[in-house]
């Protein structure tokens, strides 16, 4: 993937616009932008349509949109949107095009929105709240706060983009202090469905603001996020790997840390790597610009390690350091998944059946794609407890509807591979191997239906999981902002409630 700055993403592209007129077979789209907002679109064969139809996280979300429309504002988008809906033509947003789904972010044919010109990052007079426009990814975010001792709860990856991380809900490195990302967010700058441009806060729209936490596209375009800065010089943080000797004893240190997340400057992120050779690697995160190997991380710290990263250093310097893992021009798929419990010998069992499906089934998917082919095959653990939970009503709480009397182990499956004929088959097994972990872990008693938007499969149900009284309301909230269901039928990409 490639990481551009806003100021720099155009350098060398002539943004020539091609008119309408003389490309009979656009878009209906297309064609409805062209007398208000023509210099604004981009067609095939000039440079802005092919550096911003190229700029996607996996070659898997690549399309062939009609035509690329790039609002430099909010109002301009409004527009776009109101024009769209009048000739009933379909489009697609993309924001940081983290989504690695094919018709997520992007559309055949139709518009494709971009972000890439709503670039707003600054900060407020206290430097209590950072407010950022939907083109930066949390690289850019974490450069412009370092150098005022801040932070963010963004993306644990540089490369990974603002916007779907918070409207997915935000997994982020500060967790167990302050909640999910979205639970960050105290205003929301968004367009909706007739082009109405509102802010939502908890006292603008509270309804909105809620459903925003974690209720992803179903409810307009978001073109600014307002939220709460952190403060953090440094923290102490990397990557420590251990051989394939010690897979059970990194597991166990994975399931001690889980049932008992006793200090909450902590954030983990544990993972089975294989290819050649398994190897076990955490990312273990600590907020503190002094200390050190804290106890809580014994379990992992005490495994020899064959590398270590594990320094002192920035946020904007670790996101750089765990981006750098991003593999430019792959084809990818994530697929989520949950198991609960409330002790170390329920979450050491749902680790141990995740761990023992997904390499049982290994062997059909190097039947079908040679190895050479394959350029990661990981399986990753996400604990969220109590702590997290609380710090997540303690800012009014979100859509996700988790229970704070159970710790969740969230999963994630991650293929990645060389070569689009491996698409299908690819896809067939992580669907099989999925519904076999699901199965498992359901006679086990310890399945959750919960799946994390942010590692979802195209073929997950996501809403659901957060609970009937959470999807309903979700629902009913769509229906009051977008009356003709736009976000529904003429934007088909994402996660529908």
């Amino acid at each position: 993937m490639r990481v551009i700055p806003a100021v720099l993403s155009l350098a060398g592209i002539v943004a020539t616009s091609t008119a309408a007129t003389a490309l009979p077979n656009v878009s209906t789209g297309c064609k409805a932008l062209q007398a208000p907002l023509g210099d604004l679109l981009f067609f095939a064969g000039g440079g802005v349509y092919e550096y911003e139809a190229a700029k996607f996280w996996s070659n898997t979300e690549l399309m062939a949109p009609g035509c690329v429309f790039r609002p430099q504002s909010s109002a301009q988008l409004a527009d776009g949107i109101v024009a769209l809906v009048n000739a009933n033509a379909q489009f697609a947003v993309r924001g940081g095009g983290h989504m690695g789904i094919r018709g997520s972010n992007n559309i055949n044919d139709g518009v494709l929105i971009v972000m890439s010109n709503l670039t707003t990052l600054e900060l407020s007079e206290d430097q209590s709240i950072v407010s950022i426009g939907p083109s930066h990814r949390w690289s850019e975010v974490y450069g412009y706060l370092q150098s005022f001792g801040l932070t963010a709860a963004g993306g644990r990856l540089g490369p990974v983009g603002v916007p779907g991380l918070l409207l997915a809900g935000g997994i982020n490195f500060y967790g167990n202090q302050v909640g999910f990302g979205c639970d960050t967010v105290v205003n929301y700058e968004i367009v909706l469905a007739d082009g109405s441009i509102v802010e939502v806060n908890k006292t603008s729209y509270p309804d909105l603001f809620w459903a925003l936490k974690g209720g992803s596209s179903n409810f307009g375009i978001v073109t600014r996020f307002d939220l709460e800065t952190i403060k953090s010089p440094k923290v102490w943080a990397g990557a420590h790997t251990v051989s394939s000797d010690y897979i059970d004893e990194f597991l166990a240190a994975v399931a001690t840390y889980a049932s008992d997340i006793y200090d909450p400057k902590t954030h983990i992120v544990p993972a089975l790597v294989t290819g050649e050779t398994t190897l076990a690697s955490v990312i273990l995160f600590y907020d503190s610009d002094s200390i050190s190997y804290p106890d809580i991380f014994k379990p992992f710290t005490n495994i020899p390690a064959i590398s270590s990263t594990l320094d002192f250093k920035t946020v904007a310097e670790f996101a750089a350091e765990t981006g750098a893992m991003v593999i430019d021009g792959i084809n990818d798929v994530f697929v989520a998944g949950t198991v609960k419990g409330t002790s170390y010998k329920e979450l050491i069992s749902g680790i141990s059946i995740i761990k023992q499906t997904f390499f049982n089934e290994l062997p059909k998917l190097y039947a079908q794609v040679h190895m050479a082919n394959i350029s990661t095959i990981q399986l990753d653990w996400q604990p969220i407890g109590a702590d997290w939970m609380k710090a997540s009503e303690s800012h009014g709480g979100n859509a996700l509807g988790l229970d704070p009397s159970q710790v969740y182990l969230c999963y994630a499956e991650v293929v990645e591979w060389v070569g689009s004929a491996y698409d299908d088959l690819v896809a067939s097994w992580v669907e099989e191997t999925t519904y076999k972990i699901n199965n498992a872990t359901q006679k086990a008693g310890l399945y959750d239906a919960f799946n994390y938007i942010g590692d979802a499969a195209g073929f997950q149900s996501i809403f659901p999981g957060y609970g009937g009284e959470n999807h309903q309301k979700l629902i009913d909230i769509a229906e009051k902002y977008d009356r003709q269901g736009v976000f529904k039928t003429l934007m088909p990409g994402g996660f529908k409630v």
